[in-house]
């Protein structure tokens, strides 16, 4: 009996999978493709999840021959321009990788924990009972603890669950391709070409995007309200759209990779049904603005440690329902950004921009730069309420002074293990405690608490100098095995 299925080896799928595997869990995959896919959905990461990758250890790995990775100067807020340069620190970092490689390094992380991937396998049904769930398809049958559907916004998971997924559909169409590009062909040659410039571009008819992310490659982008009938998608179908918005050709070059779709804005109605749980797109889906892998990897990090925790009998309780306590809070979160990134984008003539000038004039001063900045990090919802003010927020990049030496605490969080973090008030676990606590002893100059007890998510648990015998029992208390 496996300890948990995941349906769907997308990002999302493979962080947990990950997750599971660091702490001794057994998952495994699967997915209903016949190989991984090459498709380009999403070309970056943004948020707190790039805290969690450096927790890991995973970071470095992902940025390598990566064109950006740090402090964005900036960032399209719908249309209007966030100038992050202005005021320098921020939580907010980004990292510019195409989809297909951060699955293909995800895939190599869960080979080295061990994983099993199995691709070809679609799920037909999907039952539970008391002592487990019950995966079946096509020539398989698994059993196993729990199962997440990390499967998408079309999720069979949630689907054979039962679970609402309400919300709305854009009226809008949206093409979009990424092309190669060369001195005769590229649209970044020609970067004024029918009035162009880089980025999003209003026409009486729509918009057109005009982007590259990377040498050699630009992106394509056409938003209209004519719609189409399903059915694949042709470079010539591809063109005459971006005829009927722009009213010119474009020297596209040759097609890459061709797409249209209409944004969705939707939440599941829970995340959670008995042993089944939902992660990703599978759980929410957002009109705009780059969220969806920000937080649906951050899903994976929050559901995997509790799951672990409840698989070896080690968390109260309560534990697996926090993760719907905590991460539906942050979709909403993130639904309510992305909505308004959309609302700015669709919205035309004398009002939309009249809007859109006055937002940039508002988002020019330094207090509403750096609350967006943490809206799009993530962090500007904690966790709960608690009375210290890091306590249910992730924890705050350290450089302490250890006996070994000057070390960051990120290098402590990487077995995916809580972390008891003395700062000089000489905390003391119970015995038992130290076999699945990490203790880190060690001075910090700019130290935000005496004492710091993180939970493997990177989720500051208690902070401070007293009462944390009653924090440990919180969250980690032990219970009887699933």
């Amino acid at each position: 009996m496996d300890d948990v299925v995941i349906i769907g080896a997308g990002p999302v799928g493979l962080m947990l999978a990950c997750e599971l595997s660091l702490t001794g869990a057994r998952p495994v995959v699967l997915d209903k493709r016949a190989e991984p896919g090459q498709t380009p959905k999403a070309n970056g990461l943004g948020g707190q999840i790039i805290d969690l990758l450096e927790h890991r250890g995973l970071l470095e790995r992902l940025s390598a021959d990566s064109p950006f990775c740090g402090i964005p100067p900036g960032f399209p807020f719908g249309s209007v321009p966030l100038r992050f340069s202005a005021v320098g620190d921020i939580p907010l970092r980004m990292l510019m990788i195409a989809q297909p490689r951060l699955e293909r390094l995800l895939r190599e992380r869960a080979a080295e924990l061990g994983v099993s991937i199995r691709w070809g396998h679609e799920l037909a049904s999907l039952t539970q009972d008391e002592s487990g769930v019950s995966a079946q398809g096509a020539g398989f049958s698994l059993r196993a603890h729990y199962a997440v559907g990390c499967d998408g916004g079309g999720s069979r998971v949630r689907e054979r669950m039962g679970i609402g997924f309400p919300g709305t559909t854009d009226e809008e169409e949206l093409w979009i391709g990424h092309f190669t590009a060369d001195a005769e062909t590229g649209v970044f040659d020609h970067p004024r070409l029918a009035g162009l410039e880089p980025g999003w571009n209003r026409t009486p008819a729509g918009r057109i995007l005009a982007a590259s992310l990377q040498p050699g490659v630009h992106i394509v982008g056409v938003r209209e309200k004519h719609r189409h009938p399903a059915g694949p998608v042709t470079i010539a179908g591809f063109r005459a759209a971006v005829h009927r918005v722009l009213g010119d050709d474009l020297p596209l070059g040759e097609p890459i990779w061709l797409s249209r779709t209409s944004a969705q804005a939707r939440l599941a109605d829970h995340y959670r049904t008995g042993r089944v749980f939902l992660a990703g797109d599978a759980a929410h889906l957002f009109p705009a603005g780059g969220s969806a892998l920000n937080v649906g990897m951050m899903d994976a990090v929050n559901l995997g440690w509790k799951l672990s925790a409840t698989l070896v009998g080690r968390g109260p309780e309560h534990l697996l329902g926090t993760y719907e306590s905590e991460r539906r809070p942050a979709a909403e979160r993130a639904l309510l950004q992305t909505r308004a990134q959309a609302a700015l984008d669709r919205l035309g003539q004398e009002e939309g921009e009249a809007l859109r000038t006055l937002l940039t004039e508002v988002f020019a001063y330094e207090q509403p730069l750096r609350h967006m900045a943490a809206l799009l990090h993530g962090s500007d919802l904690p966790y709960g309420t608690a009375a210290h003010p890091l306590a249910g927020r992730l924890l705050p990049g350290l450089r302490l002074t250890t006996d070994a030496g000057e070390r960051r605490l990120a290098a402590s969080m990487r077995r995916g293990r809580p972390v008891l973090l003395d700062l000089g008030c000489e905390a003391r676990l119970g015995d038992d405690a130290h076999s699945w606590i990490d203790v880190v002893r060690a001075r910090c100059d700019d130290a935000p608490a005496d004492a710091l007890l993180v939970r493997p998510d990177g989720i500051v648990a208690w902070a401070g100098s007293d009462g944390l015998a009653t924090a440990a029992e919180e969250w980690f208390a032990p219970r009887a095995h699933p």
